[in-house]
């Protein structure tokens, strides 16, 4: 494969695998927050579930909007360093959250709701899986781009 199709597929799954962790913190600030609405999980009737197919997309449009700019900084860290282990997309989708608090805390309203320790625990429990789902789509491969032809005949 040509060196310039192989950065162009792997643009292709580094996008997918942003759309995969959007679409993960969503859901899971979805859950945590029907979870604070005291709804147990026998207790979703089918609207509820219903009006989620809606709901975890558009949050997912704020979720990858808000957190672009920082996890464009941590997807190029990974490339260029090859990073492959959970971890590390883990504690960079950590990062990528606090980078957003860091920036509503600068919101002139004292009495943001986001400003609770809960809600910025959520807040970091959101990028921390949608880090873990981005590896699970292209973090494993990172760096592959960069690899070259192998110099010895294969068995």
């Amino acid at each position: 494969m040509s060196g310039v199709l192989a950065c162009l597929l792997r643009l292709v799954v580094i996008l997918a695998g942003y759309v995969a962790a959007s679409l993960a913190a969503s859901a899971f600030l979805h859950v945590i927050v029907f979870a604070w609405a005291g709804f147990e999980p026998g207790d979703a009737p089918a609207f509820v579930a219903g009006s989620l197919i809606f709901s975890v997309p558009f949050v997912a449009l704020f979720v990858a909007y808000l957190g672009f700019i920082p996890a464009v900084a941590v997807v190029l860290v990974g490339e260029l360093l090859a990073r492959r282990d959970w971890l590390t997309y883990a504690l960079g989708g950590g990062a990528v959250a606090a980078v957003f608090l860091a920036f509503l805390y600068q919101a002139p309203d004292p009495g943001l709701e986001a400003a609770s320790p809960r809600m910025m625990a959520t807040i970091l429990g959101s990028g921390i899986v949608g880090g873990i789902f981005y590896w699970l789509v292209a973090g494993r491969t990172a760096g592959s781009w960069r690899a070259g032809a192998a110099t010895s005949p294969g068995p």
